[in-house]
């Protein structure tokens, strides 16, 4: 957890200080209160005492209760304060950890655990934190220094409280020794609960297409009963601790006055009225002691659950990134458009066979390369090793003449229009989805929008929307249809004007004359980029001016598609599988 207050700044930790110097003060003016009781006990069974006297250490009483309420809260406001710069710094460090972890270091924690680490772990470290500044640093100070001011009144008193404290700690010592496991099990089924939650969200018309709403409830119920169940063992074990607080702390005071009854019997009347003026002091400062320990208790109920918090966000933060960045961030050679794969294999980590083998072949600038094959061949994988989604296991993936591995990641990005094969949208506008993200470029105009929609052959239906390019686009596109989310999708990296485009088969959810439109206005308006295109129909990539067909992720057919038909088995079984052979001989 220490290792998390190292985001703390310099203005963070002065304030902590200046924390713990008021936390100070407040000890000392509440420590003080018992010794102006004890004169005013003095001063009223003392013949000829002065009313002006006992109003005068009454008033010190009362200036001392002002004085630890302003600095209780001067302290509290403090405390909120490093607490919430301490989460909020904690979050941006994981978030911005997150986006810089690959894809397979992703799926190692999986969303809705690293959702959960993102928000409800961090809370509790600044419930913690804002709680612990105010009562870690008191409960002790107050402790240590009640008992040094007691330890001279009478050993069978402190005999007494140092019983009442060992109770305390052994029952707060075996509460942490029993909660603690399971609060790592807790934060786990609240990652469940996330999850269940998200895919419910996510699959909504599937559930209700196929009535398994019942299901779905089910297997929610399931891990909820289990996270109440253990939640309700946990509070049930800290409510003993209240009670026991409680009765330790009565029971300290009737043994206080119950010894000094004895010792005030057996005294000389001379010091009968010192003893008790001591025995009033000293149950103050054992009250003072017990709720130090009351509130060492409440920071314990929150401590365990805390550590676990924070060991799981390290967890994230100490995660080693797989895919280390680049240096280059500007143009080192001639070659524009480029991409090349000089024997390229790859295999996922801790994978024992590689996914692609030995892929070698070059697109040049303004040529369009298409990759197709059976599910499960390496499509997708190989292309996405080109924007450094993963990192090729062996071999060398250029672009431009230079390996993708020495480039800054942003400037390798801004060299690419990519279209993901699900196709994603932002909450937003029809106009900001199109426009995301920086690609080291000026603000793009409304016309750019404009044009990059009518090359993907979104106008139509852009313009009948309420708003048309203003129009609201829901998180995840859920109010526009599939085709519809894969033309804006496209539209954003036209949008770019890259070097290099990367359809990742992002013409499937596209009827037949929409896709042969998009593809014409596509070929017409990207002349002088390179286009790299993963798809399943034949139809898509017939014109490609290179076509590579992949099998168990090795290359089996490089060729135009007449040449394919010729030369590649696997090719000419997926066509006749599309096509006829009368279609075939047509084209």
């Amino acid at each position: 957890m220490f290792k998390l207050f190292k985001n703390l700044g310099k203005k963070e930790l002065l304030m902590a200080f200046i924390c713990l110097l008021l936390i100070f003060g407040q000890v000392w003016l509440e420590l003080k209160m018992p010794d102006y009781m004890s004169e005013i006990t003095v001063l009223v069974q003392s013949e000829g005492s002065q009313m002006n006297d006992i109003l005068k250490n009454g008033a010190y009483m009362l200036a001392c209760a002002l004085g630890s309420l302003v600095s209780a809260i001067i302290v509290g406001y403090i405390a909120a304060t490093i607490s919430a710069t301490l989460s909020m710094k904690v979050r941006k460090k994981l978030f911005d950890k997150v986006e810089n972890l690959a894809m397979h270091e992703v799926k190692q924690f999986s969303t809705s655990s690293l959702i959960t680490r993102t928000t409800n772990d961090i809370t509790q470290i600044e419930m913690l934190v804002a709680m612990g500044l105010q009562l870690l640093l008191k409960a002790p100070i107050t402790a240590v220094w009640a008992i040094t001011k007691i330890l001279d009144k009478s050993w069978q008193w402190s005999a007494i409280t140092a019983v009442a404290v060992a109770i305390l700690l052994t029952t707060v010592g075996t509460l942490i020794a029993i909660v603690l496991p399971r609060f790592k099990v807790v934060q786990k089924l609240i990652d469940k609960i996330n999850g269940i939650t998200r895919e419910n969200l996510t699959g909504i018309r599937v559930i209700r297409a196929f009535n398994a709403e019942s299901y779905q409830q089910e297997k929610f119920e399931n891990v909820n009963n289990d996270l109440t169940s253990l939640q309700l063992f946990n509070q049930k074990s800290f409510a003993i601790l209240s009670p026991i607080m409680y009765l330790v702390m009565y029971f300290l005071t009737l043994s206080i006055y119950f010894v000094g009854a004895i010792l005030i019997k057996d005294a000389l009347m001379v010091d009968k009225l010192a003893l008790f003026g001591n025995m009033v002091v000293f149950s103050s400062y054992a009250m003072q002691i017990i709720m130090s320990f009351l509130m060492l208790a409440m920071i314990f109920m929150m401590l365990p659950r805390a550590q676990v918090s924070a060991n799981r966000i390290n967890e994230v933060l100490d995660t080693e990134i797989s895919i280390k960045e680049g240096t280059l961030d500007k143009d080192t050679t001639n070659e524009r458009g480029t991409v090349e794969f000089k024997n390229v294999s790859f295999k996922y980590p801790d994978a024992e066979e590689y996914l692609l083998r030995n892929i070698s072949f070059k697109a040049e600038k303004g040529q369009t390369v298409a990759f197709i094959g059976s599910t499960g061949s390496g499509k997708s994988t190989l292309i996405n090793l080109i924007p450094r989604f993963y990192d090729a296991t062996e071999g060398e993936v250029l672009v431009d003449g230079v390996n993708v591995k020495e480039y800054k990641s942003e400037f390798l990005h801004n060299k690419i229009g990519y279209v993901s094969q699900k196709a994603v949208m932002f909450n937003g506008t029809v106009a900001s989805n199109v426009a995301y993200g920086d690609n080291g470029k000026p603000e793009l105009t409304e016309e750019q929008i404009k044009e990059a929609i009518k090359v993907a052959q979104g106008k139509e239906f852009v313009e009948k929307m309420d708003d048309k390019y203003n129009s609201h686009i829901a998180s995840g596109g859920t109010n526009v249809s599939g085709g519809q989310k894969q033309r804006l999708s496209i539209a954003r990296a036209i949008a770019r004007d890259p070097e290099i485009y990367i359809f990742d088969d992002s013409f499937s959810a596209l009827d037949y004359k929409t896709d042969s439109v998009l593809r014409k206005a596509l070929k017409e308006h990207t002349a002088d980029s390179t286009s790299l295109i993963v798809a399943q129909r034949i139809g898509t990539i017939i014109n490609s001016d290179k076509i590579i067909v992949l099998e168990d992720g090795k290359v089996v057919g490089e060729g135009t598609h007449k040449e394919l038909l010729k030369t590649c088995d696997v090719y000419k079984q997926i066509a006749l599988s599309q096509l006829s052979k009368e279609e075939l001989e047509n084209e």
